[in-house]
């Protein structure tokens, strides 16, 4: 099986659609269906037409609150479980009826980030979805609030979206929100407009980016800047659009310019792209001096990290895990995957003749 999702036609896409809570929802937090709706013939379109489409859909949590608005609990995280646990049947009902209006059926899935922790957690999701995707089905995914806590929740669904855009070797990502895209002033500006390109290193929109969330989800536009800056780099064009216009996703597959494209580099195999999103996963650090670092950003030839070039460890890791490579200015420049654990990597530090650390083939750099 190929890496990525298998399509009979070079022309034909694969899309991960990210769907906000504000994009399914009214001002005051109720489910807009009509416009859920819309979205579902939107996406059966883009099947009629061959394309691959994966769905990430929030709501969960904002539906539950609708349906049991005096839940009596103190207590955040058993508000959020309960709430989502309601909200969750209700979400995947309204999906399931709509699509079957269009002849296409759904499959659910619900995830924690300890589903991407580990290549093998990684892969048995990939293959869920990609077995899901051969039996003709429509994959909808969503956090797995219900059992999620606090060191097991994602950023947001945006940051769910980028992992699996990335476990799944998407074409495309469209982060669906209740604006135009990323503005270069104040969204309630008259003088501001959208950024149509942003190339993934471009840090000058950071100046623009508002403090703020949107009022039913937990994320904001830095949130969905930093998972599409993030994808982009893993070679996945990836779009941040507005999800309440009329037709956005049939424009878009179309080719019309509406929202922010950040435009997708050189493409990178599964196992980069899954250490792409793991920094966050990755407790130790690996010191090294500007020798190997130097030679690790060489672009005429490819390096593994050596022994010899380390100086120091922080924190404990084993043989598979990720690990961040930091240099002399405590900057992490890279993540890769240790071949062997700590304690010999201690043994090691500045030694010649020893086997890498981590091989060029797990090893991805951040800055470059």
């Amino acid at each position: 099986m190929a890496e990525g999702i298998l399509l009979a036609d070079k022309m034909q896409k694969s899309y991960v659609i990210k769907i906000g809570t504000n994009v399914l929802t009214n001002v005051d937090g109720e489910l807009d269906l009509p416009h859920l709706k819309h979205l579902v013939k939107q996406v059966a379109y883009l099947r009629q037409e061959g394309h691959q489409v994966i769905l990430v859909s929030s709501g969960a949590v904002g539906a539950g609150q609708k349906i049991i608005p005096s839940l009596n609990s103190k207590n955040r995280v058993v508000r959020r479980q309960v709430y989502a646990s309601v909200g969750q049947i209700q979400i995947m009902q309204l999906y399931s009826m709509e699509f079957n209006r269009h002849d296409l059926h759904v499959g659910q899935v619900l995830a924690t980030r300890e589903d991407f922790r580990d290549r093998r957690h990684y892969t048995h999701m990939r293959n869920c979805v990609v077995a899901l995707l051969e039996a003709n089905l429509i994959p909808i995914i969503n956090e797995n609030d219900v059992v999620s806590v606090d060191e097991l929740m994602f950023t947001d669904n945006d940051e769910l979206a980028g992992l699996v855009s990335a476990m799944m070797n998407a074409d495309e990502l469209w982060i669906l929100t209740n604006v135009d895209g990323v503005l270069n002033g104040a969204p309630d500006s008259e003088e501001s407009s959208v950024i149509t390109e942003i190339e993934p290193d471009d840090l000058s929109i950071e100046k623009f980016l508002q403090p703020t969330r949107s009022n039913f989800g937990r994320g904001g536009m830095h949130t969905k800047v930093r998972v599409a800056r993030k994808t982009a780099k893993l070679g996945i064009t990836t779009r941040i659009l507005p999800g309440k216009i009329p037709n956005v996703l049939k424009k878009v597959a179309a080719g019309d310019t509406i929202g922010t494209r950040f435009r997708g580099g050189k493409r990178m195999s599964n196992v980069k792209r899954w250490i792409g999103h793991a920094e966050k996963e990755s407790e130790a650090s690996v010191i090294i001096n500007q020798g190997a670092e130097d030679a690790l950003r060489n672009k005429e030839r490819s390096s593994s990290l050596l022994p010899i070039g380390i100086v120091g460890l922080e924190g404990q890791f084993k043989k598979g895990d990720i690990v961040k490579i930091v240099n002399e200015n405590s900057e992490t420049i890279a993540l890769g995957r240790a071949q062997y654990g700590s304690k010999r990597a201690q043994q090691l530090i500045g030694k010649q003749g020893s086997r890498p650390l981590v091989h060029y083939d797990y090893l991805l750099l951040l800055l470059l």
